[in-house]
């Protein structure tokens, strides 16, 4: 399955076309829950589901504290449960910017 065209724009650093929905499913819903519209979120709901973009809310890394905020709270997932919310998981992040 191919990813829709207008979804291209959040790939920008990637070249599209050899994204593969399959193998690539974590990265691709990553990116989306972190730089997603609405539209770019209702398509990842569809394809992935509910428990699969929880879980990949839970323990994605590639996520911010921000987005995962978001997420955990649209989707009702305990803030512990959420690597990104952690406050060690927030000191990394912030150690490789400076």
């Amino acid at each position: 399955m191919k990813i829709p065209y207008y979804l291209k724009k959040y790939f920008w650093d990637v070249d599209f076309n050899s994204i593969d929905l399959p193998n690539d499913s974590d990265y691709i819903s990553a990116r989306l829950l972190e730089y997603g519209d609405v539209k770019a979120a209702r398509w990842l709901l569809e394809i992935m589901g509910k428990p699969r973009l929880e879980k990949i809310v839970q323990n994605s890394r590639k996520i911010s504290a921000r987005s995962g905020s978001f997420w955990s709270r649209f989707f009702g997932i305990d803030r512990d449960k959420v690597k990104c919310l952690k406050k060690s998981y927030q000191k990394m992040q912030k150690s490789h910017w400076r």
